[in-house]
């Protein structure tokens, strides 16, 4: 109503004079004529869609994280509308301009040139501006040129609307401006990757790392072996991995690999050692900037080491997993354990990972000379690019060329705000050609504000990235006159600052209870499940306590991961049954039994936690307990099981708590009211069971003793495959029943902490790929720790045989 009334009192007569009810008369000509109508409204509506997309995801993904990469889902989404946008804007486009609707132009000549229709050039110019915005999706790849190729196909049709379809001087000079920042985009694109197959520091670094590993340890071997205790920050002072400065590094190609120049505190080559020995001066906000800064460096160096396991490199060798495990775990976890700083180091390495093949923004050539190089002195040539083709579109002419960017573009002589008043004004009084012309303009200018908001916001994400700030520190250290710099100290304090004020990716876990299962099984997968997921934070004691489990694995070599049959020992746990859930071949099934056993207790409230510890071992064994049955869910590619038997033992058992709760309970029921139905469930079958009075000990059944006990003749993972829940829930109510109520939570917590890090290390190509499929999310817990136990050297035992499984055998 109060819009209503201000529009009312805008009047017509004054607001809108007869060229700009010329030009209006012109611009809701299309939606005058019948004829015409359908086009135009196709287009808006299109155009209003994709604006509003496109403004929803640079608000929240600006105001939300400095990231470089996309959801996947948002780039599936925006990739299939886009690809249909250029055919349909065509043919659009080419109605539009059948309708054959002229512009008065080149008044100066004193004569109308029949030209682009307004309506067809407002079409031309919500393609060209989303051909711009398009960069938002398309990834920067450094090998391929198939998007690139695409890319370049649709610029080259582009140009070929603009010019054989544009006559006036001035319009056509507009519009090839908007054509030449396309194909810069493009040009742009296509040196990116030139540049990174060829870089030694980029394309090259993986089999250049794989030749310098192998001899530097070779080489560390014939010198004196460093004293058994030695001080955390000595050993990364000692670090000789790779942060920069591969192209110097490199002195030739042999036949096995690469001839290297030799590392001095003086030449330009960076390691990790180099860059621990710079002073921390300065307040103390700097200070613990700076001590972040240099684990940074230690995450880049260690991301160009993981690299080799996605470019099909050899696998780590057991001299290169010692020494990494001793700088990892005697040098940055040290006596200080700090647990939460090295889980950093590692949330940094797996987010570069994402950055380097998912990135959307060219933060992978970060540096000051890319800064100056692609932000500041690219422009001028684009500038002077766009002033040539202004002069070329006037056949020369340099005074006539800008004079008719005024005299054949109405928009730009007489202003938009003119025109939207006018417009406005118009429709006002009802005019509804009017409003939806006014609609058109708000979308192009709309499109504008996006193009230059995203240019700006590529520039702050790049200035504030984890790359550009190795890169800086890298060139302190290596460049003696940038200390000395005044000017240099100011905007690196100012760098500082502004990366304090920013959010940075933090280590997440996603979080999945089984037991809000309640989907119908003919839905697919992801559309209602996805809905029941939760990411948080990693607390500190989840990470002190893998750390740990870490620790004490590495004082004890010998004794290899287990899916949690070492932690029940470390606790005496002696009851069989218990045993037993951790015997299983399949560790789907095995994170499935504990994973409902988990959740039993979590809804008894069994036992109450009380002190502090029993608090952070309730919230370690609860975390872990989700997010490991989320990855059976979800991300079963990620797990040793063979996918499809994962998948099998997955959807068994929403079979079995479908039938276990029946559908009123499944479908309607709270968690609460299902532990309960599953409780009673077991205490009539342990009573159909029972045979005599000395029978009372619950048994959970695994799928090899099950076979033994029963005869039967199927195999081991479908004898247990459909008796997950009730092996769960048995599990449950003996952990509540039998295991001390001071010691229960840390059982658990210590069960799950092995069962994850039983998953996590995997060297089988498989698994690898796996990995690398989920970094374009982000990266996933797992992934840090696959990322960790393949640095240190963790493996897992291989398979038992079935009779080394048999209980007994």
């Amino acid at each position: 109503m109060v819009v209503h009334l201000a529009l009312s009192k805008l009047d017509e007569r004054n607001l809108c004079n007869v060229s700009i009810n010329s030009y209006i008369t012109n611009l809701t000509s299309s939606y005058t004529n019948k004829s015409n109508e359908p086009t135009i409204v196709s287009s808006s509506v299109i155009m209003f869609v994709l604006a509003g997309l496109f403004f929803s995801l640079n608000l929240f993904s600006g105001i939300s994280d400095v990231s470089a990469i996309l959801d996947p889902k948002v780039r599936l989404f925006l990739s299939s509308a886009l690809s249909l946008f250029l055919p349909v804007m065509s043919y659009l486009f080419s109605e539009a301009k059948n309708a054959r609707y002229t512009t008065s132009s080149s008044s100066t000549a004193g004569a109308a040139v029949s030209d682009l229709s307004l309506t067809a050039g407002l079409i031309l110019t919500w393609m060209l501006l989303v051909e711009l915005l398009r960069k938002k999706v398309d990834e920067i790849r450094m090998r391929g040129y198939s998007s690139t190729i695409q890319r370049a196909g649709r610029v080259v049709w582009l140009g070929s609307l603009v010019f054989f379809n544009i006559k006036s001087a001035g319009r056509k000079a507009v519009f090839s401006i908007l054509w030449i920042l396309c194909a810069v985009k493009v040009a742009q694109r296509i040196a990116f990757t030139e540049v990174g197959k060829r870089s030694y520091a980029h394309g090259k670094n993986a089999s250049v790392l794989t030749s310098y590993m192998a001899q530097m340890l070779e080489h560390e071997e014939h010198q004196e072996h460093l004293q058994a205790v030695q001080d955390g920050n000595e050993l990364l002072k000692r670090c000789k991995y790779i942060v920069m400065g591969e192209r110097k590094l490199v002195k030739k190609a042999t036949a096995d690999g690469y001839e290297f120049n030799e590392i001095t505190p003086y030449n330009s080559i960076i390691t990790v050692g180099k860059v621990w020995e710079l002073a921390e001066t300065g307040g103390e906000h700097t200070i613990l900037e700076i001590q972040r800064l240099k684990r940074i460096c230690l995450s880049f160096a260690l991301f160009k080491l993981l690299r080799r396991r996605f470019e099909h490199m050899p696998a780590t060798t057991d001299e290169e997993a010692r020494d990494c495990r001793k700088l990892i775990l005697n040098g940055l976890y040290g006596q200080r354990r700090a647990a939460d700083a090295l889980f950093q180091v590692m949330n940094d390495e797996v987010n570069f990972l994402s950055e380097y093949y998912h990135s959307v923004i060219p933060v992978v050539f970060a540096s000051p000379f890319f800064l100056i190089a692609n932000y500041f002195l690219l422009p001028i040539v684009v500038t002077i690019l766009c002033l040539m083709s202004i002069i070329l579109c006037a056949n020369g002419d340099v005074g006539y060329a800008f004079t008719s960017l005024g005299t054949d573009n109405y928009t730009l002589r007489s202003g938009v705000s003119d025109i939207v008043l006018c417009l406005l004004a118009k429709a006002a009084h009802s005019n509804a050609p009017a409003f939806f012309s006014l609609v058109d303009l708000a979308i192009t200018v709309f499109l504008f504000i996006i193009f230059f908001y995203e240019e700006i916001w590529e520039f702050v994400v790049f200035l504030l990235s984890n790359w550009f700030m190795v890169s800086v520190l890298c060139n302190y250290r290596a460049k003696s006159y940038w200390p000395q710099s005044p000017t240099f100290g100011r905007a690196f304090r100012r760098l500082l600052w502004l990366r304090s004020k920013m959010s940075h990716a933090s280590l997440r876990i996603k979080q999945f209870s089984m037991l809000n299962l309640r989907w119908p099984n003919f839905l697919p997968l992801f559309s209602p499940l996805s809905l029941a997921i939760r990411t948080e934070g990693v607390p500190n004691s989840l990470k002190q306590s893998i750390m740990d489990c870490l620790v004490e694995h590495d004082r004890h070599p010998n004794t290899p991961l287990t899916k949690g049959m070492y932690a029940l020992d470390k606790h005496n746990i002696s009851q069989q049954p218990l045993r037993d859930a951790c015997m299983s071949d399949s560790v789907a099934e095995v994170i499935l039994t504990w994973h409902v056993a988990t959740s039993i207790l979590e809804v008894k409230k069994c036992p109450p936690p009380s002190e502090k510890e029993v608090v952070a071992s309730r919230r370690v064994a609860i975390k872990l307990s989700k997010y490991c049955a989320y990855l059976v869910a979800f991300h079963p590619e990620l797990l040793p099981d063979n996918k499809e038997k994962a998948e099998n033992v997955f959807d068994a058992m929403k079979t079995e708590l479908k039938g276990m709760l029946g559908c009123g309970v499944y479908f309607l029921s709270s968690k609460r009211a299902r532990v309960d139905k599953m409780l009673k469930t077991i205490v009539v079958e342990n009573n159909k069971q029972e045979a005599t009075p000395r029978e009372r000990e619950i048994e959970v059944e695994t799928p090899s003793h099950s076979a033994v006990e029963q005869g039967k003749t199927e195999t081991a993972g479908q004898s247990g495959q459909n008796k997950v829940v009730l092996n769960g829930a048995k599990l449950g109510k003996l952990l509540m029943d039998e295991v001390g109520p001071e010691i229960v939570w840390k059982v658990l917590a210590d069960v799950w902490t092995e069962l994850i890090l039983y998953a996590a290390p995997s060297n089988d190509e498989e698994r690898v790929k796996g990995h690398e499929e989920v970094l374009v999310q982000g990266g996933e817990f797992i992934t840090v720790l696959w990322a960790l136990t393949t640095h240190i050297g963790v493996t897992r035992p291989p398979p038992m045989t079935t009779e080394q499984s048999t209980p007994g055998a």
